[in-house]
C-alpha cells in the first residue's frame, strides 16, 4: 500500500494537442505518475501548502484521435482507478488536424454540494445526472470536448450541515468569524473534498476537461458589489484570511488547471509554489497581494505590470474560448466602475483577434439579463454615484438588498463588450478597427456567444443590433444552477423582467437618472426554466446550436429547450 492516499481527483483539466493535464490531491508528499493504455506517461511530485499535497501531472505522448485509459500511481503504486460501476477515465484526443471535427461545449454553474450533504430539498444534481448518462453510454465519441463551469463551484457562506458541525468544533478561528461560513484555507479544502468526491461527479471530472472561473459564494455572496461593499467587508476582522484562503484555495483547485502545459511552465507562482519546501507563505501572501492589486488606480500600464489575471482564453478546433474574472478585478471607484480593469479590457479585445469560427465567451454573470431588471441595476448604479449623499446611501442600500450587480450596473462595460461584438461581428465602417483575420478565413466569426449562470434560470436571448452590418449572430446563453434552486418569490420576476410593457416602464425610469439609449436590444428566445439543468453548446462548421436539459423526478435529463444559434 502506498504512504500517499488520493484524496481529490484525479480531475482532467486541459487536452493541448498531444499532452494533457492531470490535478490531484494527496493525503501526504508523493511522486504522482499518469500512465496511459498506449503508453503516453507524466510525473510530478507533490508541492505542500498549509499542510496539504497537491500535484499537477503533464502528461505527453498522447496519440491523436483516440480515447485512452489512463491510471494513476502514487510512489509507484496504482491508486486509479477505484474498483466500482463506473468505467475507466480515459483521455480523449482530437485529430492531429482537427479543425474540421465539431465541437461540444457543456457547460453550467452554482452547485451546491450532493445531495446528502447539504441538508436541504432540493431537485436532483444536473452534474451527477449528465455524468450517470455519459457513463452509461460506453461510447468514447459521446464525450464533450470541455465542461465550463461559470462560477459558485463551493458556497463558502452557505455551507453543508456536514462543514458546519466541523466549523462548531474548530477552536481557532478569527475573531468574530461567521458561525456556519469557511474562513481559512483548511475549511475551504473540506468544501471541495465534499464538492467533487461523490461517485458520478468524480469520474466525470477525470474523464470530461474542464476549466472554471469564480463568481461570488467561492468568497462571500455580492463579493465586490462596489466600494461601499468592499470598505464594509475589510473592516471585519476575519475578512483579511477570508480573501487571502478563498483566492488561495481557487488558484490551488480550479485556477491551476485552467493553464495550458506551456502557461504552467511560465507561471511565476507556480514556479515558487513547487520550489517552495511549505508553500503555506507563499499562497498566503499571494492572496493578499491579489486583493490589494485591486485598489490600484486604473490605470492601463499598471494593471498589466502588476495585476494577477485570473481571466484566460483557449481554442478548441476553430472555437475560442474566453473565460472572464467578473469579480476580483473590478473596477469600482465610484465614476469609473468597470468590470474589468483597463489592462485585463485590452486582453480581451486582442483575445477577438486571429482565426476562429465561433466565438464564445464564458462570463459568470449574464451580460443580457431580463430587459426590466437591466434598466432598474443601470437607473441604480446612476443614482449610487449621486452627489446627493441620501439619494447615493439609498441607492446603495437597494443596491446590497437586490443584488444590483451585474453587467448593466457596470453601464460602462456592458456597452463596449457590445461595440465589440458589433465590431467582431463585421458592423466596424471602419475595416482598420475589425480583428484581424488569417488569410482565407471569412471576414466574421459564425456565431458570438455569451455562456453565463449566476440567476438561478436557464434562457437563450439574442442581441439586436441596430447596425444593419453586424452580419455575425450574438446571443446570450444562460444555464443554472446546476444544483440549486431560486426562491420561488423570485420566479414571478424573473418571467416579468421579459415582459415588454414592464421592460419600457423600466427604460423610462432608468432615462430619469440619465442612463441615456442603450446601443442594442435584445430578445428572448427560449426559458426561462427554473430547474436544474446543464447545457451543451455544439459547433459544427459554421453552424452553432444549444440545448438545455433539466433534471427529472428520477434523476435523469430530459432536453427542456434548443435553439439554432445560426441560419447555416
Amino acid at each position: 500500500m502506498p504512504a500517499a492516499d488520493l484524496l481529490v481527483g484525479p480531475l482532467l483539466r486541459r487536452v493541448v494537442g498531444m499532452q494533457a493535464t492531470i490535478w490531484v490531491e494527496t493525503s501526504a508528499p508523493a511522486t504522482v505518475t499518469v500512465r496511459t493504455a498506449d503508453g503516453a506517461t507524466g510525473t510530478a511530485p507533490t508541492f505542500s501548502a498549509y499542510q496539504h499535497h497537491y500535484a499537477l501531472v503533464v502528461v505527453s505522448g498522447l496519440t491523436p484521435d483516440t480515447a485512452s485509459s489512463y491510471e494513476v500511481l502514487l510512489d509507484g503504486e496504482p491508486v486509479w482507478p477505484l474498483p466500482g460501476p463506473y468505467r475507466p477515465s480515459v483521455i480523449r484526443t482530437r485529430a492531429a488536424d482537427d479543425q474540421d471535427q465539431p465541437v461540444r461545449l457543456v457547460f453550467g454553474s452554482c452547485r451546491e454540494a450532493t445531495q446528502h450533504a447539504t441538508g436541504r430539498e432540493l431537485p436532483p444534481d444536473a452534474l451527477d445526472a449528465y455524468a450517470r448518462g455519459l457513463a452509461a453510454t460506453g461510447d468514447p465519441a459521446d464525450l464533450p470536448d470541455l465542461l465550463v463551469l461559470l462560477g459558485d463551484q463551493v458556497y463558502a457562506d452557505e455551507t453543508s450541515p456536514t462543514v458546519r458541525r466541523l466549523l462548531r468544533r474548530r477552536r481557532r478561528r478569527p475573531v468574530g468569524s461567521p458561525v456556519d461560513q469557511v474562513v481559512s484555507f483548511d475549511e475551504y479544502t473540506k468544501l471541495y473534498l465534499e464538492s467533487w468526491c461523490a461517485p458520478e461527479t468524480r469520474w466525470l471530472l477525470s474523464t470530461v476537461p474542464s476549466v472554471m472561473i469564480f463568481d461570488d459564494h467561492e468568497v462571500v455572496d455580492d463579493w465586490n458589489t462596489s466600494a461601499a461593499w468592499r470598505a464594509h467587508a475589510r473592516a471585519q476582522p476575519w475578512w483579511g484570511e477570508r480573501i487571502s484562503s478563498g483566492l488561495a484555495s481557487y488558484w490551488v483547485y480550479q485556477h491551476l488547471g485552467n493553464l495550458a502545459p506551456a502557461e504552467i511552465a511560465a507561471d511565476p507562482l507556480y514556479a515558487k509554489v513547487t520550489a517552495a519546501e511549505d508553500a503555506t507563505d507563499t499562497l498566503r501572501e499571494f492572496g493578499h497581494q491579489v486583493d490589494r492589486e485591486s485598489d490600484l488606480a486604473p490605470a492601463p500600464h499598471r494593471w498589466r505590470a502588476v495585476r494577477y489575471r485570473w481571466s484566460f482564453a483557449l481554442d478548441v478546433g476553430r472555437t475560442r474560448l474566453v473565460m472572464l474574472d467578473n469579480r476580483c478585478g473590478r473596477v469600482l471607484e465610484p465614476g469609473r466602475r468597470a468590470m474589468l480593469p483597463p489592462g485585463e479590457w485590452s486582453w480581451l479585445v486582442d483575445q477577438a483577434h486571429g482565426s476562429y469560427d465561433h466565438l464564445v465567451v464564458g462570463s459568470s454573470l449574464p451580460w443580457l439579463l431580463p430587459p426590466g431588471i437591466h434598466h432598474v441595476e443601470a437607473w441604480n448604479e446612476v443614482l449610487a454615484d449621486s452627489h446627493r449623499h441620501w439619494v447615493a446611501d439609498a441607492a446603495e442600500k437597494l443596491r446590497r438588498a437586490v443584488d444590483l450587480e451585474h453587467w448593466a450596473a457596470f453601464r460602462r462595460s456592458f456597452d463596449a463588450l457590445g461595440a465589440l461584438f458589433a465590431r467582431i461581428g463585421g458592423g466596424a465602417s471602419d475595416e482598420a478597427t475589425r480583428p484581424r483575420r488569417e488569410p482565407g478565413q471569412p471576414g466574421e466569426p459564425a456565431s458570438i456567444s455569451v455562456l453565463s449562470g449566476d440567476v438561478h434560470h436557464s434562457y437563450v436571448a439574442r442581441a439586436r443590433f441596430a447596425d444593419p452590418a453586424v452580419v455575425t449572430p450574438v446571443h446570450q446563453l444562460t444555464c443554472s444552477p446546476l444544483h440549486n434552486q431560486v426562491p420561488d418569490a423570485m420566479r414571478l420576476p424573473l418571467r416579468l423582467g421579459w415582459s415588454p410593457a414592464l421592460a419600457m416602464a423600466a427604460r423610462a425610469l432608468s432615462r430619469t437618472a440619465g442612463t441615456g439609449r442603450p446601443a442594442l436590444r435584445w430578445t428572448k428566445l427560449a426559458g426561462p426554466y427554473f430547474g436544474n439543468a446543464i447545457g451543451t453548446l455544439r459547433h459544427d462548421g459554421r453552424t452553432a446550436e444549444v440545448t438545455i436539459a433539466g433534471t427529472t423526478s428520477a434523476g435523469g435529463l430530459q432536453e427542456v429547450m434548443r435553439h439554432q444559434l445560426t441560419s447555416g
